[in-house]
């Protein structure tokens, strides 16, 4: 479990790589994962470095200038559900942050994504675990001998930040941090909600764990984010859908049940900082305000149940931002970056 093949030249083009991880095989036969590297550019460590002016002995000793925020940690993204990593944008804010950056498409989706797969199916969110276990240990390699000094800081998108933070509950002191970008932390009909449906669902899992769940998906946030209509972003729309993959009575089991894991309180072992936008609106025809709202999940439920992930959480709410608020139009994307870099300075791990 975990080999990995040889790193090669990545969709995104100059300055990333990515490597397959082969996993163990499942139901469907074989699983592999895929982690994909930053590598083009100084990092924000280098380029302060590189700055700085060389003084006769008399001169008076200018302020030294402060390390990066993230200097010299490893940052491990991971994506939602019918999403894989496509922004370079964020690898370079991490990189310039002074952080090796990486992101790990999981089985079944992006890149790890086979033909004869179902496209992001799965029964219980830990069996990621085994993911993550192997795009760690290949940073781990890289970073050679001062690797295990390399605080790691976990960054989730949606789903993504559901499984990291159950990830780091189950790991404790393994993550230093956890940056979580609209995290899937509660059903969109909340608690009661979730509650109501939950047995229901459970039962039709047992019958027929595959079986088409109606799709809710209008397309409107593929028309928020998609560069050739109202966004901003080109991207596979094989690997993420217009209308989203289809859902499954067995994964939606999986993902009730860890919205009760969450529920229940938890602990993830570090400080964490949730993103989410100011807004949701959620409703069945368009609406030029879900070009600057969450139109996936109900933001208050997000910042409400981000607090049970530990004793030290920060919300942190993006006025006009998306449900990937790093997606969003450039003032939202501009406000989150610098709440990450204003909450790094404080709270970022030092190696």
């Amino acid at each position: 479990m975990g080999d990995a093949t040889e790193w090669r030249p990545d969709v995104l083009g100059p300055g990333f790589d990515q490597l397959t991880l082969t996993i163990e095989d499942d139901d469907e036969g074989e699983v592999v994962a895929t982690l994909v590297r930053h590598t083009a550019g100084a990092s924000g460590e280098a380029a302060a470095f590189a700055r700085r002016r060389w003084r006769w002995p008399w001169e008076r000793e200018e302020e030294p200038e402060r390390r990066p925020a993230a200097s010299r940690c490893d940052v491990l993204f991971v994506h939602g559900w019918s999403d894989y990593f496509f922004n370079p944008e964020l690898a370079r804010f991490w990189s310039d942050a002074g952080a090796r950056f990486y992101a790990l498409d999981l089985r079944k989706y992006g890149r790890s994504l086979r033909e004869w797969q179902t496209p992001g199916y799965m029964t219980d969110l830990a069996v990621y675990d085994e993911d993550i276990e192997a795009a760690l240990g290949v940073i781990t390699r890289e970073g050679g001998p001062e690797a295990s000094a390399r605080p790691l800081i976990l960054v989730g998108h949606s789903t993504g930040g559901l499984t990291l933070s159950l990830w780091a509950a189950r790991n404790a002191g393994r993550a230093a941090a956890l940056v979580l970008n609209s995290p899937w932390l509660e059903f969109q009909l909340s608690g009661i909600g979730r509650q109501a449906i939950q047995p229901m669902i459970g039962f039709r899992a047992r019958l027929d764990p595959m079986g088409p769940l109606p799709n809710v998906d209008l397309g409107f946030y593929t028309r928020s984010v998609a560069k050739e209509l109202d966004g901003e972003w080109e991207y596979d729309h094989a690997w993420r859908p217009d209308r989203g993959f289809r859902t499954h009575p067995a994964w939606l089991t999986a993902i009730l049940a860890g919205h009760a894991t969450v529920a229940a309180g938890i602990d993830v072992g570090a400080p964490v900082l949730t993103l989410v936008s100011a807004r949701s609106v959620l409703q069945a025809t368009w609406d030029d305000a879900m070009l600057t709202s969450d139109i996936v999940l109900v933001v208050d439920e997000i910042a409400r149940q981000s607090l049970k992930l530990g004793p030290n959480v920060t919300v942190a709410r993006i006025d006009g931002a998306l449900h990937d608020v790093f997606l969003s139009r450039e003032p939202a994307r501009a406000a989150a970056y610098a709440a990450v870099t204003r909450w790094l300075e404080g709270y970022a791990p030092r190696s």
